[in-house]
């Protein structure tokens, strides 16, 4: 049933003439292959180079750890900023200089002569990356409300396509040279730049530009944002719980693996890559589909009880084999993502949208930051001769509990505020 108007329905926020806008879709899920591969390329070989900078395997765990919370600090702190840049100025210009500051970093860490270098290279790929939450506006530009779910899980699907490539690819290189993944990262940023410097058009029409302002643009007034509409802090809140629990794979997946099922490198490898696939299987072919039959927030819901599930079904599996079947409902888990930041962009303007992404990635730092060190302390405090806690599956059962609960905010509150939604599916 239709609802009141609402001042940012389809109604209201036009969409392109259909061949531009996926012309337009198509440059920005190269544009995000591209820039996630770049990114991935570096991972298998970044752990050894700090390693022979560093001159010894104890230092290069505190550098790399050092690394991890820099780029996460400088997402916090620039996200907004990027987002609320693109509101004033387009998306097409931001988009441009992030990626190409990005290929520059990546020359600048490939040149690297020791590690306060490469820790600068890190600070300026964790400020120059923040240019996804323009990537997120400019979907949200050129597709209707109803279609946008459908938009971010193709996002998603091209950020998985570039994770699972990446690594491979940087695994190959690796062999040749612990600097060769970082040219070739430098290299595909390069290429992003040069596509869209000749493919991209500007989404945010000058009318529809927001006046810049600092206050909307650091990290604290961007997440007040998220307060100014009883529905969007909820959804925020399943945002940053869905972000926390995601984060026990990064956290503690290689140990859990190795300590409980034996696993090595190449088993951890080829596991994470079939998480890719199925990620990108996921988002890229069921989104859509599922719905357009249940609706934005049935299949919110209905992603993160199969992530709940799944993630407890792994923590509580007994083999090996268990655990990869368990991996194939917890990759339902992927149709919770796109069909949040859908139901996020219909409460704010369009001339706000950049900033609402700015928070969002800022929410996810935020959740990078704390997530591995409180599943990592979990995880300590079950292993070992004598544990705290008996049971060695306990970080994911934790991690469970919490996408369970992020279920049960997002069903409430599309219960309690389900009158002032704009556009709906048959399971809105």
């Amino acid at each position: 049933m239709a609802t009141p108007a609402h001042p940012y329905s389809p109604t209201a926020m036009s969409a392109p003439p259909l061949p531009r806008r996926n012309a337009a879709i198509v440059f920005i899920l190269v544009t995000a292959l591209l820039d996630v591969m770049s990114m991935g390329i570096v991972i298998p070989v970044l752990p050894q180079l700090i390693e022979t900078l560093s001159g010894s395997n104890t230092a290069a765990g505190m550098w790399n750890g050092l690394f991890v919370a820099l780029w996460a600090g400088m997402q916090f702190v620039c996200s907004p900023l990027i987002g609320s840049l693109s509101d004033r100025f387009g998306r097409r210009p931001v988009i441009l200089i992030s990626v190409a500051g990005l290929s520059l970093d990546y020359v600048l860490m490939a040149l690297a002569p020791n590690l306060w270098w490469l820790a600068l290279g890190r600070i300026l790929a964790g400020i120059t990356s923040s240019s996804f939450t323009s990537t997120f506006a400019y979907m949200a530009d050129i597709t209707p409300p109803e279609e946008r779910a459908r938009g971010y899980g193709l996002i998603g699907a091209a950020f998985s396509a570039g994770f699972v490539a990446g690594p491979l690819l940087g695994g190959v290189l690796g062999e040749i040279s612990h600097r060769a993944p970082f040219w070739a990262a430098a290299a595909l940023s390069g290429l992003a730049f040069l596509y869209g410097l000749f493919v991209l058009p500007e989404s945010l029409m000058p009318d529809k530009r927001m006046a810049f302002s600092w206050r909307r643009a650091n990290p604290f007034g961007a997440l007040r944002l998220l307060r100014s509409h009883p529905e969007l802090s909820s959804l925020a809140v399943g945002n940053f719980l869905l972000y926390f629990a995601h984060h026990i794979f990064s956290a503690i997946f290689v140990l859990y693996a190795g300590d409980r099922y034996g696993w090595g490198a190449w088993q951890v490898g080829g596991l994470l890559a079939l998480v890719g696939l199925l990620d990108m299987a996921v988002q890229g072919l069921l989104v859509a589909p599922v719905v357009k039959r249940l609706g934005d927030r049935t299949t919110m819901v209905v992603g993160l009880c199969f992530g709940a599930i799944g993630v407890a079904a792994m923590g509580l599996a007994p083999t090996g084999w268990l655990f990869i079947a368990a991996m194939f409902p917890n990759a339902l888990w992927g149709l919770a993502m796109p069909t949040i930041q859908s139901l996020m962009t219909r409460h704010v303007s369009q001339s706000e949208q950049g900033q609402l992404q700015g928070a969002n990635n800022s929410v996810g730092a935020i959740a990078g930051i704390v997530s591995p060190l409180f599943f990592g302390a979990i995880y300590s405090l079950s292993v070992g001769a004598r544990p705290t806690l008996p049971f060695i599956g306990s970080a994911f059962l934790i991690a469970a509990a919490v996408l369970a609960f992020a279920a049960l905010i997002g069903w409430r509150a599309g219960q309690q505020f389900k009158p002032q939604l704009d556009i709906s599916g048959p399971g809105d």
